[in-house]
């Protein structure tokens, strides 16, 4: 096929997205392309997006190899999303959206997620800025991080996975659930699910093994705020399927005009939550966590796996002025990919101790 490369929309550490149109029709589709020898990763997503065709899942337009600049690329070309992410999105609609919108973006992702997970794979990293929004709604696009159930290797972004992924122990279908009730969050709220533990590493701690999880929105709706207590359980194992979520009320019914986001700032349930939120936050010292037990996100044993503090490998949209919330304050350097070694996790209390970027990285 005959393309030609546009203008980039979005890059990462080791890849980068452009608008490319074919030149026979004008046809407009994004590329994703890295260096040949560095391609393994896209390749993998190339074989597993190929082999998906939904509606709610961004479709496949093919892959190619060329040459530019001296240098061998490897091409895989995607549907284009002419609308960017549900993080633009937020951002478009004041840094929030209406319960309405929440539930329409909701229902297209678990109906993505049961398509998914119907073909025996785990996304592994649902989140807002890799939920793309084109004319008929949004989409689940960036696959890198996709694995099938049997694969143990444990990716994603460590501050929407799972307590059992945190942990180094599983990541199925399940997991994806729980990061849908972040993503949920995250629209209603303009926030990360946990945004009152400033110190990294205590948050995959408190996520790992604190039991608790994270605060649902006051201003939902009884059935929002039921939906995203079946997402948000503790134990994989009481989560509901993306199955039963569609059979959900939440997503089979009208909002209530007394459901949606404060609209003023002298509502009463809006300054509890301004004052809960402004709590000292809650710390744990270094010393205190038991070095025995802090097992997650594998992590290889040789000095290369780790990351500088300056080695940004988080997918960057570079849309005009858009802003992903994930890119603020501490947790910009959470990157969206790590993965499971033979050692089944990695020791959080060495991970801090030793100083170590809060990209977290293994070799694939």
């Amino acid at each position: 096929m005959e393309w030609s490369r546009g203008h980039t929309i979005g890059h990462g550490s080791s890849a980068t997205v452009s608008i490319a149109t074919r030149r026979e029709g004008c046809r407009v589709f994004a590329a994703k392309s890295s260096e040949l020898c560095n391609s393994e990763s896209l390749q993998r997503e190339q074989r597993i997006l190929s082999s998906l065709c939904s509606p709610y899942v961004v479709n496949f337009k093919g892959s190619d190899i060329t040459m530019e600049n001296n240098k061998l690329y490897y091409n895989l070309f995607m549907e284009y999303m002419p609308f960017g992410t549900l993080s633009s999105e937020i951002n478009r609609h004041g840094g929030r959206l209406d319960e309405a919108k929440i539930k329409t973006y909701t229902r297209q992702i678990v109906q993505g997620l049961e398509y998914i997970h119907s073909k025996g794979l785990v996304h592994c990293d649902i989140k807002c800025s890799n939920i793309l929004i084109g004319t008929e709604g949004a989409k689940i696009g960036d696959l890198g991080c996709a694995k099938s159930v049997v694969d143990p290797r444990i990716s994603g972004t460590p501050m929407l996975m799972a307590p059992e992924a945190v942990r180094g122990e599983d990541q199925g279908c399940a997991s994806d659930i729980w990061s849908l009730g972040c993503t949920i969050i995250e629209m209603a709220k303009g926030e990360a699910a946990w945004p009152n533990l400033l110190d990294p590493f205590c948050v995959l701690y408190h996520i790992a093994y604190s039991g608790e999880v994270p605060e649902i929105p006051w201003f939902l709706s009884e059935e929002g705020k039921d939906f995203l207590g079946k997402c948000l359980r503790w134990n994989p194992e009481e989560r509901c399927t993306a199955t039963q979520l569609l059979n959900h009320p939440f997503l089979n019914s009208k909002v209530e005009s007394n459901s949606t986001s404060p609209t003023s700032i002298l509502e009463h349930g809006f300054w509890s939550c301004v004052e809960e939120g402004s709590h000292t936050t809650r710390t744990t010292s270094l010393g205190d966590l038991p070095p025995d037990r802090v097992r997650m996100l594998g992590l290889c044993s040789e000095e290369s796996c780790w990351a500088s503090w300056n080695d940004d490998g988080n997918w960057i949209t570079i849309r005009g002025n858009e802003c992903d919330s994930w890119g603020e304050g501490v947790f910009r350097n959470f990157g969206s990919e790590t993965a499971s070694s033979s050692n089944g996790g990695l020791d959080l209390k060495e991970l801090v101790e030793s100083n170590v970027s809060g990209r977290i990285w293994s070799k694939q």
